[in-house]
């Protein structure tokens, strides 16, 4: 598939399928289950490849069931959970971020699955990084900052996850910005004219015994 990137460290495990979607990734979200995007901090839970409903993040336990989101420079995150085998996609911009939707996404999956923190991988794929997200007093207020400037979105996120307990070695950062880079689209450089990149992760089906490359 062209142009559809992967994380070092989801890669590590052999039962999930996973990819960051670019401008010209031949991926649908048809068989996938999806959201309507508010860029709020709401999870759902997925059973079916359908809609789920109005959400920035989804969770499942389902085998085969792939879960997706779409970004134009918000950060597309993907989680996966060595134990219990639960996986999460979450839509994570700036309201979703500054709500702390991954730390709901990591406390759902604890509740729902029983997952650890200490077993959790995750990938944070390409978004508008710090060297081009400019932001207002308003919302760099919403970071701790007291005037406009730049906020690092991705930073947010990555520590985020460190304070849930995910180790440090098994959050992998593409580093790739959707501004600087042509290859994906950018509702900022673009604005309406800029499409939506699709990221998703699923459980591959009959690998619950499979336990190689689960290790940091």
């Amino acid at each position: 598939m062209n142009d559809v990137f992967e994380s070092a460290v989801l890669s590590r495990l052999p039962w999930i399928e996973h990819g960051f979607g670019a401008r010209d990734s031949a991926i649908s979200q048809e068989g996938m289950a999806s959201l309507v995007q508010v860029h709020s901090s709401v999870c759902l839970v997925a059973t079916q490849p359908q809609c789920i409903g109005e959400g920035d993040a989804l969770v499942t336990a389902s085998e085969g069931l792939a879960i997706s989101v779409r970004t134009a420079d918000c950060f597309p995150i993907l989680l996966a959970d060595k134990s219990r085998r639960a996986i999460a996609a979450i839509h994570a911009g700036w309201r979703g971020t500054a709500d702390g939707i991954v730390t709901k996404v990591v406390s759902k999956m604890r509740a729902l699955y029983g997952i650890e923190p200490q077993d959790m991988f995750a990938a944070i794929g390409p978004g508008i990084r710090v060297c081009c997200y400019e932001v207002g007093e308003e919302v760099a207020r919403r970071f701790g900052l007291d005037h406009s400037g730049r906020v690092d979105l991705e930073s947010v996120n990555r520590q985020a996850l460190v304070k849930m307990g995910v180790p440090e070695c098994q959050i992998g950062v593409l580093g790739l910005c959707t501004f600087c880079d042509s290859r994906f689209y950018s509702f900022r450089r673009e604005k309406k004219k800029a499409g939506r990149m699709i990221s998703y992760i699923r459980l591959r089906p009959d690998t619950r015994e499979d336990t190689t490359g689960a290790e940091p």
